[in-house]
């Protein structure tokens, strides 16, 4: 390596380590937001991810799912729960306010709404699933 080199690439490191540390504040800032929504919601994550309303929400899951032929894949991404059937998607997350489940189609959040685990789960995955059981469009007719 020749001398320029050298010297080129210690004036890139001496940047890349300006750049950061003109970044660090910003960067543990976020750190230290991320890390206080994550204490709060702690309680609301515990009683989503150990509660009754979960347990029962998977058994309607697999219910519903069995009437409507459709597999409701189940994942846990974190501390939310995510239920997938076809192009449709239901994330239940908690938040310090509570749960708040959001409905995604198509990678796109387009209904949102708060959760009260001391009710039935059966309702909300009735209206995330609502549409789903829609009858196919009859083939034109042969001639």
């Amino acid at each position: 390596m020749s001398f320029l080199d050298n010297l080129e690439n210690n004036l890139k490191s001496l940047e890349s380590r300006q750049e950061e540390s003109q970044d660090g504040p910003r960067r543990e800032q976020s750190r230290a937001r991320e890390r206080a929504a994550a204490v709060a919601s702690a309680s609301f994550a515990e009683e989503l991810k150990k509660g009754p309303y979960t347990a029962e929400l998977l058994r309607q899951c697999a219910r519903v799912g069995h009437g409507l032929r459709t597999k409701i894949h189940i994942a846990w991404l974190g501390s939310n729960l995510r239920l997938e059937a076809r192009d449709r998607r239901l994330e239940l997350r908690p938040t310090a306010a509570g749960i708040v489940a959001v409905e995604l189609e198509n990678a796109r959040e387009i209904h949102s709404q708060p959760v009260d685990l001391k009710t039935s789960p059966e309702a909300l995955l009735r209206q995330w699933l609502n549409g789903l059981a829609a009858p196919a469009a009859e083939p034109p007719p042969l001639e």
